[in-house]
């Protein structure tokens, strides 16, 4: 099948460094189901997508390299390689995990004003993929997260990011407050989201380089994660309710990033 010109695409190649693909081993590869999901996977230089499966209508309009192998199937077929029945849209293909991005590389290529999003121990997929896209909506330098605590990539997550998977650098820590202490010396300036704080999160913003770090729905922050923030704010939600989404939670706080920064 032809391919088409694509539209460049931010590229962060450079911030990557490989790593053997051997190493993830088959059972490891996600599988990405939907139009848009597949169509980033596609266009990602980074990724490598192994194999692809379509209906008949979806392989005549989706881009795949010639040497791809493709194998035409119906809906329902479709429907057996994804779990519980998922929304495939008549695409679903296999790919190896994007290679690893290191925060050094990362922070080293920030600009004056940046803005990096710190998950603490946010493990819900759909959570994640929604503030990939987030992210990528407001112009987010990077996703922060613990390797140990934040999901794989997931056929789920890649639909809920809708594209914003491929496109906006994700950085797998193993120690967070260490991490948290890189971004400070980098010239960051540690915002914590909490609910029991008196500071509206647009009185802690002023520094160009803010890291906004959030934590997981019900415990919030840990300990010594808030410890590691320069300071601790609230969104000024209604008191009609208690809290938000933290992916909704953290598309307020980078737009009041954005906001404040423009």
């Amino acid at each position: 099948m032809a391919v088409a010109p694509r539209a460049p695409r931010p590229h962060w190649g450079a911030m990557a460094r490989k790593r053997s693909h051997q190493q993830h081993g088959t059972a490891n590869r996600p599988r990405f189901w939907g139009k848009h999901a597949v169509a980033a996977a596609l266009d990602n230089p980074q990724r490598r997508v192994i194999k692809a499966w379509a209906t008949q209508e979806a392989a005549g309009f989706m881009q795949f390299p010639k040497d791809m192998p493709v194998t035409l199937a119906d809906v329902a077929d479709l429907g057996r390689l994804v779990p519980n029945d998922a929304p495939h849209q008549g695409i679903v293909i296999e790919a190896e995990p994007l290679e690893d991005v290191w925060l050094d590389d990362v922070i080293a290529g920030a600009g004056e004003r940046a803005t990096l999003l710190v998950l603490d121990q946010v493990t819900d997929p759909h959570n994640v993929g929604a503030i990939l896209r987030s992210a990528a909506a407001f112009g987010a330098l990077a996703i922060v997260t613990q390797d140990r605590h934040s999901p794989p990539e997931s056929g789920a997550l890649a639909k809920a990011a809708s594209g914003a998977l491929e496109t906006v650098p994700w950085v797998r820590v193993v120690n967070l407050a260490r991490a948290l202490d890189d971004i400070a010396q980098a010239g960051f300036w540690r915002i914590g989201l909490a609910g029991d704080v008196d500071m509206d999160i647009r009185a802690a913003l002023g520094p160009a380089r803010v890291a906004l770090v959030l934590g997981a729905e019900g415990p919030g922050l840990r300990p010594n994660t808030r410890e590691h923030c320069d300071a601790l704010a609230r969104l000024p939600i209604s008191s009609a309710i208690e809290s938000l989404n933290v992916s909704n939670a953290a598309a307020v706080a980078l737009y009041a990033a954005a906001t404040a920064a423009s």
